[in-house]
């Protein structure tokens, strides 16, 4: 993916794109994307959905991923003595 750097953008419009992402509840980011590439439509206040957590994820491991991941991380719940003395 690429990163682009805007420069010489006017303060008044880096303004107006601020206030319209705040207004759509979206990042100034993914509406610059979304006007870049032609998808400029408006979006509804309240319409992007925010998350603060990780529910969407919560349930999606199969048995075996469960088990790989105990099993990699296990090494961790080990306490070295010798670090702490």
């Amino acid at each position: 993916m690429a990163t682009m750097s805007i420069r010489g953008l006017d303060d008044h419009v880096l303004i107006q794109l601020k206030s319209q992402a705040e207004h759509e509840g979206s990042s100034l980011n993914s509406l610059v994307l979304r006007l870049l590439q032609g998808a400029g439509t408006q979006v509804e206040p309240g319409r992007l959905k925010k998350f603060d957590d990780l529910d969407s994820l919560a349930g999606n491991w199969s048995n075996e991923d469960a088990q790989a991941f105990e099993r990699n991380t296990a090494p961790f719940a080990e306490v070295d003595a010798a670090l702490w003395s």
